[in-house]
């Protein structure tokens, strides 16, 4: 029995160890994916010269693509793929509802009015303070409306955040047509469907620390949310100030897609699917789900990122669309294998 708990337990690590190696080797093997013909060496030896002040053994140019260019928006990407995943894996337990997603209180639908705001206004450089602030407001909405009719419940709460995502949907649709003009819709759509394409260090930075700061204690609240899938009463027995706790989360989750989004725009399927996946392979305990849930969703938006930077080179797509095609068939296999298990 003894050797089975081991076995148990060195599962998850392994698989995580797994998943951090695959994460720092897809980095710098993307970086040299492109036009520029870089290798691997030569990409270590870009961020070693700026790590340690030395000089770069690259041209001005070539240093330039890999620093500037293609190293901070895949650090964008990953911290964005693993805040979302992890958020998604924390929404559906919260809620109980396996169809939720990081987006369920509204809060990518009013980042996107912020966002599109003051895009349509000339002022990009606002973008992730918008962006940031239309979802704080969504989420302050939707927590407004729930309270509303009596007392907060996470189904009272879902149903307040589909409606004020259809709200803010509707005037963000009402400010593109009346304010938009010809040559602004491809950078509102393009930030819309999600894109990291304008990713740059200032990025890293928004989404390192809101990973840091918020996705990191997240990570470890694994114990919490096994209480609350036994239901509240057995997690108030437990000790656990049921409401307190899951409005924290609620509340911490909501702050972290909020920042997020602000970088990277609206990225679809990351947080729906990904948990589901992780929890197929490992179970559902959430002490090993959350953090492999977050690995493999930066793992995961490194390599759509790519795909969606060169597969149809010079031209980009936004990698929403990468994502949404990959995830939604994949979502369906899951459903499908969901199925045949019952």
């Amino acid at each position: 029995m003894k050797s089975r708990a081991g076995a148990l337990t060195a599962g998850p690590v392994l698989i995580g160890a797994s998943l951090a190696v695959a994460l720092a080797a897809s980095i710098v093997v993307a970086v040299t994916i492109g036009p520029a013909d870089l290798s691997v060496g030569e990409v270590w030896g870009s961020i070693a010269s700026h790590l340690t002040g030395s000089e770069s053994p690259l041209s001005v140019l070539r240093d330039g693509i890999v620093w500037e260019l293609r190293l901070p928006r895949l650090l964008t990407a990953a911290a964005v793929g693993a805040g979302l995943a992890l958020v998604g894996a924390i929404m559906q337990a919260l809620t109980r509802n396996q169809l939720a997603d990081p987006y369920l209180l509204g809060i990518s639908s009013g980042a996107s009015l912020g966002a599109v705001s003051v895009l349509l206004l000339g002022a990009a450089v606002l973008l992730p303070v918008a962006a940031f602030a239309g979802a704080l407001l969504a989420l302050a909405a939707t927590l407004a409306l729930a309270g509303a009719f009596g007392r907060i419940t996470p189904t009272r709460t879902v149903l307040a955040g589909v409606a004020v995502s259809a709200l803010a949907g509707a005037i963000t649709s009402f400010v593109i047509f009346w304010v938009g003009a010809a040559d602004a819709y491809r950078e509102v759509l393009s930030w819309l469907l999600g894109s990291l394409a304008g990713a740059r260090w200032e990025a890293v930075a928004i989404a390192g620390i809101a990973m840091l700061v918020i996705g990191v204690p997240l990570a470890f609240t694994g114990r919490i949310l096994d209480a609350f899938a036994l239901g509240d009463t057995t997690a108030a027995s437990l000790g656990i100030p049921v409401q307190g706790v899951r409005w924290t989360l609620l509340g911490a989750g909501a702050l972290l897609t909020g920042a997020l989004v602000a970088v990277s725009g609206s990225i679809g399927f990351v947080g729906l699917v990904l948990p589901h996946a992780v929890r197929l392979l490992i179970g559902a305990g959430h002490r090993a789900l959350l953090p492999l849930s977050a690995l493999t969703g930066a793992v995961f938006l490194v390599w759509a990122d790519t795909l969606a930077r060169t597969v149809f080179e010079p031209r980009e797509l936004p990698v929403g669309i990468v994502t949404a095609i990959i995830g939604a068939p994949v979502f369906a296999l899951l459903l499908a294998r969901r199925r045949s298990e019952a």
